[in-house]
């Protein structure tokens, strides 16, 4: 039970618009953008500041109350879901942007939206490397949270690869901030990337100092078809070496692509089903349709091809591939199994993904997409209870025994903490377990969430 006085303090803070303590209102902040985990919240904060973080933070660290740290809500692992009754902190005021022309960088608060800081990026004539098909939602400080990957992380790598700064309170209520933006910076431990990939655990994000890159503005997009997994994975390795103007290579199946024809309406691309389906762009300074073309007229196993020959249709290819997550979720709660698994694994996990299913969930529906240069396999199971979590166990073990992880960019969240072990080392896991206590003494930050439960 939280002291009403908490929150008496928090409106001298936040002032009392930013003080949400209507049932209803609140409700809205409890449940992960699945539908799959659900918790409670006496509250919902919504700090405008650096300050105003660091004032909460010392104001739940005074009367022992924890904080649940949301962005966009877009998580998809419940890591931002008040389980255990957690007071909400919403990031989603923190939204100054700024784009540095001259170094190619941007400074962005963690509420700022991706699609935002893209759009400011191609304003001032750069881009920003790290894109996702939740771009409209997912926020600066949830993708530097989980440290997100996305699309294109062949060409520009993980969010942690963008990252050059931080600005952030840390457990502990004290603000560190290192926003100078300094490519070469040897002077000591990287705050930056230790925050990344953290969770919300360590600190709370209030800004990010991010690269920006060079923009491609030519691009042109193709559906290949191909008979199955190994040979899609067989094509995504050849156009990784030999396309150099290749930026994206998404990964999907016919079950997949039949649910989203479903949800959206779109025509069959081709005239029959194929085994798997690879969505390939290519962007350069000039129109790189000529090297596609040749690059894929060199594969083996391609059965057909879709190019889109303008922006529009392009547009429709990549919703084949975008749309999976949201037609997924329309068939019902989704078991969300983001794994990563060796180049080399891709097409035996993927062989092997439905009978383990089965074996522990006769009745399940699997579905399958990721992101084929990469590694990234996302595992999407429907028909399956909540809660029932013998089926995370199987997938998870599955990856891990081929040389995998359990998370590959959506974090560990809650869903995923039981089987953490299966990624890390004892050792490994002793040492988070410290940071935690240094960065975060008394557990205010995120506690269900990752080392949690």
């Amino acid at each position: 039970m939280v002291d009403p006085a908490f929150f008496d303090e928090a409106v001298s803070i936040v002032g009392p618009e930013h003080v949400l303590r209507d049932a209803d209102v609140v409700a809205g902040y409890t449940v992960d953008w699945t539908g799959r985990f659900s918790g409670s919240s006496p509250g919902v904060l919504r700090p405008g500041s650096t300050e105003q973080v660091a004032a909460l933070v010392e104001l739940c660290r005074r009367h022992g109350v924890a904080l649940a740290l949301q962005g966009g809500a877009t998580s998809l692992s419940g890591g931002t879901v008040p389980l255990e009754g957690e007071v909400v902190c919403s990031l989603v005021r923190l939204w100054d942007l700024e784009v540095d022309a001259l170094s190619g960088q941007a400074s962005a608060g963690a509420g700022v939206r991706i699609e935002a800081l893209q759009s400011a990026a191609e304003r001032a004539g750069w881009a920003y490397g790290v894109d996702l098909a939740s771009r409209a939602s997912a926020t600066v400080g949830g993708t530097v949270a989980t440290n997100a990957g996305g699309i294109r992380v062949l060409r520009h790598g993980d969010t942690r690869a963008q990252l050059l700064g931080v600005s952030a309170v840390l457990g502990s209520g004290e603000t560190v901030s290192h926003m100078s933006g300094l490519v070469k910076d040897n002077t000591g431990y990287h705050l930056p990337s230790l925050l990344c990939g953290s969770e919300g655990t360590l600190g709370v994000l209030t800004e990010a100092r991010l690269r920006l890159v060079r923009r491609s503005p030519e691009r042109v997009v193709a559906l290949l078809a191909l008979r199955d997994a190994h040979a899609a994975i067989e094509a995504a390795s050849d156009l990784r070496r030999g396309l150099a103007s290749l930026s994206a290579v998404e990964l999907f199946f016919a079950p997949g692509l039949a649910l989203v024809r479903g949800h959206t309406g779109l025509p069959d691309p081709f005239e029959r089903p194929h085994g798997a389906y690879l969505l390939v762009e290519a962007s350069a300074d000039d129109d790189p349709t000529t090297e596609l073309s040749e690059a894929v007229d060199a594969l083996g196993g391609v059965e057909e091809v879709a190019v889109a020959l303008d922006a529009t249709r392009a547009g429709e290819l990549w919703r084949y591939r975008e749309a999976h997550t949201e037609a997924i979720n329309r068939r019902g709660t989704p078991h969300k199994l983001d794994v990563a698994v060796p180049m080399g694994a891709i097409a035996q996990f993927v062989d092997r993904v439905p009978g383990v299913v089965r074996d522990v969930a006769p009745g399940a529906e699997v579905w399958l997409f990721g992101h084929a240069a990469d590694g990234n396999v996302h595992v999407n199971v429907t028909g399956v209870a909540p809660e029932d979590d013998a089926l995370d166990a199987a997938v998870f073990e599955l990856a891990s025994g081929l040389g995998g992880s359990v998370s590959a960019e959506h974090g560990i969240g809650i869903a995923k903490r039981k089987w953490l072990h299966l990624s890390r080392s004892p050792a490994e896991l002793a040492v988070f377990g410290a940071i935690k206590s240094a960065l975060d003494p008394d557990g205010v930050l995120n506690p269900s969430v990752l080392l949690g439960g």
